[in-house]
């Protein structure tokens, strides 16, 4: 009897190894941990897009000559906010392409925009403008990091699904598919763009 008992309990811790193995856990444990660090992407944008409204906001006073590069950033703002990337999307290459693309567009206009409302003493001196023109550095490091962070675990992801044992669960229980990261549409895109703001003279 207690032979019988032994031998069920070592069938049974068998095959849940095994089924480990397979990729049962592992697999949608990686999916998740990816998922979540896209979120973390997608917070440092949207913080970066609500920074966008008070800067602005403050750059109108500078120069009438500035409304284009800031009518630019703007529009650049509303596109990028309204191309939305749920964590069902991240196996759609194009769709990541086309919202690293826009989210670039802001990066750039944004750079452009600190750069020459700098020009102006007035903005210089300004100390709600110094306070977001450090937020707005933040915040760009904070989506370098959040992208480097969300990569990994893509790759971390898709790796276990193509790897032996785990690709077995991969495909013929949980029928995963590769996550597309978040890449360069030009070149340099996936890394937030350093924003020479001219301190030296304030």
């Amino acid at each position: 009897m207690n032979f019988t008992k032994l031998r069920r309990f070592a069938l049974v811790a068998a095959a849940s190894l095994g089924l480990a193995a397979c990729g049962i856990n592992s697999v949608p444990t990686a999916e998740e941990a990816a998922k979540a660090k896209w979120a973390d992407v997608e917070a440092a944008f949207q913080e970066r897009a609500n920074l966008l409204n008070n800067l602005g906001e403050i750059a109108t006073s500078a120069s009438d000559r500035e409304g284009g590069i800031l009518t630019d950033v703007i529009e650049a703002r509303s596109k990028a906010t309204s191309i939305q990337v749920s964590a069902d999307d991240l196996n759609d290459t194009a769709k990541m392409e086309q919202f690293a693309e826009a989210q670039n567009e802001l990066s750039k206009g944004l750079g452009r925009l600190l750069v020459n409302v700098e020009r102006y003493p007035e903005l210089k001196s300004n100390d709600n403008f110094l306070m977001l023109q450090g937020q707005a550095e933040g915040i760009e490091n904070k989506i370098r990091i959040a992208i480097k962070d969300y990569n990994e675990a893509v790759r971390v992801y898709n790796t276990t699904i193509r790897t032996f044992p785990d690709t077995i669960g991969a495909n013929l229980i949980h029928g995963a598919e590769p996550m597309t990261p978040y890449s360069a549409v030009t070149e340099g895109a996936e890394v937030a763009q350093e924003l020479d703001l001219g301190r030296e003279g304030s």
